[in-house]
């Protein structure tokens, strides 16, 4: 069974920056496409960015577009995502995800346990 493992969360302050790490194991991490999610208190899970396993695509939710920056690295299998400029409102527990596409269906295949965020001063 595959296994996501998410670290560099932690507290920053507003404006800061922090950049936290999804580790892969078990499985062919660059035959996935990889997404980072986040969760707000009482809040629904929010598509942050995604990377995909070929063609070096990526994605961003217009909420974080041109502060967050998704990479990812085969050779170490892992994925990262920077964070610049950072809001209170990005508070969350981030949360790493494998998937595949079937045609036009998405996958969720893998999840990361997750990691908390927290911006404030």
């Amino acid at each position: 069974q595959g296994q996501l493992v998410e670290s560099g969360g932690g507290l920053v302050e507003p404006g800061g920056s922090l950049r936290v790490s999804c580790t892969a194991s078990r499985f062919t991490f660059s035959n996935y496409d990889m997404r980072w999610y986040r969760q707000a208190p009482g809040k629904g899970r929010e598509l942050v960015a995604g990377f995909s396993s070929a063609g070096g695509r990526t994605s961003y939710a217009d909420s974080v577009k041109g502060r967050f920056t998704i990479s990812r690295d085969n050779a170490k299998n892992t994925v990262f995502l920077q964070m610049s400029s950072l809001k209170p409102e990005d508070t969350a527990v981030y949360l790493c995800n494998a998937g595949l596409w079937r045609g036009s269906n998405w996958f969720d295949v893998y999840w990361g346990q997750g990691t908390q965020v927290t911006v404030s001063s």
